[in-house]
C-alpha cells in the first residue's frame, strides 16, 4: 500500500499524505492489535522495528524537508504517534468499553474490581490475580491493568 500511494500521488502535500496514510495504510498495521499484541521485549522489537514501525518509518521518510530529522521528531512534525503508543491506547479504549458496559464482553468474566478501600487514584480500579503461567501473565486482561490502574480519575 505504501509503495502504492508513493507511485500513484505526485504532489506530496503532508496534511493529504497524512490523511491518505491513515486512511489506507494504518488500519492494517493495527488490526486487532488488543488480541495480538506482543508481550517480549524481542518480539516487540521485532515486530516494531522491523515489520510495523518500519512502514510508518518509509512513510515520514517520503517528505524531502523532514529526511534530515531523527524518526521521532518527523513523527512529531506530522503530529503521528508511534504505533507501539497506538497499541497501548487500543487496549484501553477496549477496556474502557468493557468497563462501561459498552462491550459484548461481560466486566465479570475476565475483570474484578479493587474494594473501595484505597484513597489513591479512580472508583475503577481493578484487581491484578497472581498468575502463574505466561499465557495467562501477559493475555489482554493482565497486560493491561497497570496502565489502567495508574490513569488519573
Amino acid at each position: 500500500m505504501l509503495g502504492l500511494l508513493k507511485r500513484t500521488v505526485k504532489y506530496r502535500n503532508p496534511e493529504m499524505m497524512v490523511q491518505l496514510y491513515k486512511s489506507l495504510l494504518r488500519p492494517y498495521l493495527e488490526c486487532s492489535s488488543p488480541v495480538w499484541s506482543p508481550h517480549y521485549r524481542k518480539d516487540k522489537l521485532l515486530l516494531d522495528k522491523l515489520l510495523l514501525e518500519r512502514v510508518q518509518h518509509r512513510f515520514t521518510l517520503l517528505f524531502d524537508d523532514l529526511k534530515s530529522l531523527a524518526y521521532n521528531e518527523r513523527l512529531m512534525k506530522l503530529k503521528l504517534w508511534s504505533l507501539e503508543k497506538r497499541r497501548n491506547r487500543a487496549d484501553l479504549i477496549e477496556l474502557f468499553q468493557v468497563v462501561q458496559g459498552i462491550s459484548t464482553v461481560p466486566l465479570q468474566s475476565f475483570f474484578k474490581l479493587a474494594d473501595g478501600s484505597s484513597t489513591r487514584g479512580h472508583r475503577w480500579k481493578l484487581v491484578k490475580e497472581h498468575s502463574r503461567c505466561d499465557a495467562r501473565l501477559y493475555f489482554f486482561s493482565m497486560r493491561v491493568l497497570n496502565c489502567w490502574n495508574s490513569l488519573p480519575q
